[in-house]
């Protein structure tokens, strides 16, 4: 009985923490895109970082995908 009350907060306890996860997850793909736009607004242009971006971006926006897949149980 004990076990089974621990087992039952623990799937409570890692819901919650990946859907934290994933607001901070949206969170950071939001930053990343408002800093890539103020890169491209630059006048003065410094292609390293939009480079950079550009990548972290791209990576941000695939794994957002994925955990909006996995929201709607088809991953």
């Amino acid at each position: 009985m004990l076990f089974a009350a621990v087992e039952e907060g623990a799937e409570k306890a890692g819901f919650l923490t990946t859907y934290g996860f994933d607001i901070l997850l949206l969170l950071f793909t939001i930053t990343i895109a408002w800093g890539l736009v103020r890169l491209l607004r630059a006048e003065k242009k410094n292609k390293f970082a939009i480079g950079f971006s550009l990548i972290s971006l791209a990576v941000f926006l695939f794994v957002d995908y994925l955990m909006v897949l996995n929201w709607f149980g088809k991953l």
